[in-house]
């Protein structure tokens, strides 16, 4: 499928002011919410060359509230494979951020080049983000929101917020868990409604306040100190009854209820509500409409999951959009992504609630279970198979039979190219597919698809590991998709490689 409106990519600065006042034009791609999942498909859809811009409502990258806190050891790992890691890892802290129902989970032995976590709240995430696709040359158009659209065959009409309109190729929904791009494609948004009701709010308070966590009767709460010296407070509330933005009296009725105190309560940077709605959208693609992100899964924030698996989500989708774009694969490239990610959110859904079915109730019985399952994450095969769900690092794409590296994340090994050291996520940094040939034979052919993926003669003499898995059988050579996952190996010539790139980089060039 050609680009329908092909057009000169700006290097102007998307957040100087003369670019704030650029009217929404034409563009291949659209991604409506310039959140963390739309700022890394943005960065992915421009590094492969396609013209995309975000919409998004608010006014400036600013964020209010503390919302997630960190990155994951997958979610670093993709960022590394683009050269953009070290820009997050100087600001934030490095921890083992992995854990389940308040359990920790130590990853440190787990073979991957970040066996850690990074702690570092949104609004950092965003900044850094922001800046990146500022510096690609991504245009945000701010102040407005998508309201509808219409798609036909060869592309789709936008409608602004403004009354202004735009056409597209695709539109991609990364607008939250209340997506309107979710809801005007009518796509289904099933699973189970709140249980529990949350509190969140950074404060200051007059008196000492009771710090840590404890469980009741109602549910799991904490008080910690944040970085400004206020209050981050997190309880449950005793009722499902109250709804929408929440006030001053909410967070000190539910501090009372808890604590008998509201420990002299006041000037709130912020206050929040979340419960532990589990939803997921029945299909990631409809159309010319795609989500990505809370626009295709809710879940409870418990285990830090949420930005990590949209920031994973857009790093699937893109090169897989930009390939349709392009015209170099069929559309039903797209179908794949769905394929490849819904069953990764259906699980963070589910091991989402189960900890918070552990977590919930200050009764003995689930402080019994609470017992047993953090004495058997104490064991080292439990831990290192908890800890790499939880931190993303054991995501496998059921690719077919064969080797154990198809469909899991090549590993980032210490390669030896022409004599020269080089990590192989050196060799992602295009976001392009990369044949591996560790046999140095240079007969492997893929001229063909030398548009799309580059072939190298590689040589590596250590271990092949892989989280959960163990060493695996070294092998003499691998496709490499542009997200880093493993399509194709070969221990038996070029057997199937053809068949593996028309799939993921569609017919070979004329």
């Amino acid at each position: 499928m050609p680009v329908l409106l092909p057009t000169s990519r700006s290097r102007r600065r998307p957040h100087a002011a003369g670019a704030r006042k650029q009217m929404p034009r034409d563009h291949a791609v659209v991604i409506a919410g310039g959140g963390p999942t739309g700022l890394m498909l943005a960065a992915e859809l421009s590094l492969a060359k396609i013209d995309v811009a975000i919409l998004e409502r608010r006014a400036s990258q600013d964020l209010v509230g503390t919302r997630a806190g960190g990155l994951h050891a997958r979610s670093i790992e993709i960022l590394d494979q683009r050269g953009v890691a070290d820009r997050f890892l100087c600001e934030g802290q490095i921890v083992q951020l992995a854990g389940f129902a308040w359990t920790r989970l130590d990853i440190s032995d787990l073979p991957t080049r970040h066996a850690y976590g990074l702690a570092l709240r949104q609004s950092h995430i965003e900044r850094i983000l922001a800046d990146w696709v500022e510096e690609l040359g991504v245009p945000i158009y701010r102040n407005v929101e998508f309201t509808r659209f219409e798609q036909d065959e060869t592309g789709i009409d936008v409608t602004l917020s403004s009354g202004a309109t735009l056409r597209a190729d695709y539109i991609v929904g990364c607008d939250g868990g209340r997506s309107l791009v979710r809801k005007a494609a009518g796509i289904d948004f099933a699973g189970t409604s709140p249980t529990l009701s949350n509190l969140m709010a950074e404060v200051e308070m007059r008196e000492a306040p009771a710090w840590g966590l404890r469980h009741d009767a109602l549910g799991f709460h904490g008080l910690s100190k944040t970085e400004s010296g206020r209050v981050l407070v997190v309880v449950t509330e005793a009722t499902l009854a109250r709804t929408g933005e929440p006030s001053l009296r909410d967070l000190s009725d539910a501090l009372v209820a808890v604590y008998g105190t509201d420990f002299g309560l006041q000037n709130p940077a912020w206050i929040s509500r979340f419960t532990d709605a589990a939803r997921q959208a029945a299909t990631y693609r409809k159309g010319r409409v795609l989500l990505a992100g809370d626009a295709a899964h809710i879940h409870h924030s418990v285990g830090g999951q949420g930005l990590n698996l949209g920031v994973q989500d857009a790093v699937n989708l893109g090169w897989k959009l930009a390939q349709v774009v392009k015209g170099s694969s069929p559309g039903s490239l797209l179908d794949s992504y769905h394929t490849e990610r819904h069953p990764v959110g259906a699980r963070v859904l589910k091991n989402t609630m189960a900890q918070i079915a552990l977590l919930r109730r200050g009764d003995d019985g689930l402080k019994a279970a609470r017992e047993v399952i953090s004495d058997l994450l104490a064991m080292d095969a439990p831990r290192q198979r908890v800890g790499a769900m939880m931190s993303g690092l054991d995501i496998a794409y059921d690719l077919g039979e064969g080797h154990a590296l198809l469909g899991r994340r090549m590993p980032d090994l210490d390669l030896t190219v022409e004599g020269q050291a080089q990590k192989l996520f050196t060799r992602l940094r295009g976001a392009r597919g990369v044949l591996l040939d560790f046999c140095k034979g240079g007969e492997i052919d893929v001229a063909p698809w030398a548009d799309r993926v580059d072939a190298v003669d590689v040589a590596y003499d250590g271990p092949w590991e892989l989280p959960v898995i163990g060493r695996v059988t070294a092998p003499g050579a691998v496709l490499v998709r542009p997200d880093g996952h493993v399509a194709w190996v070969g221990d038996d010539g070029e057997r199937g490689l053809e068949d593996a790139l028309t799939r993921w980089f569609g017919p070979a060039a004329a």
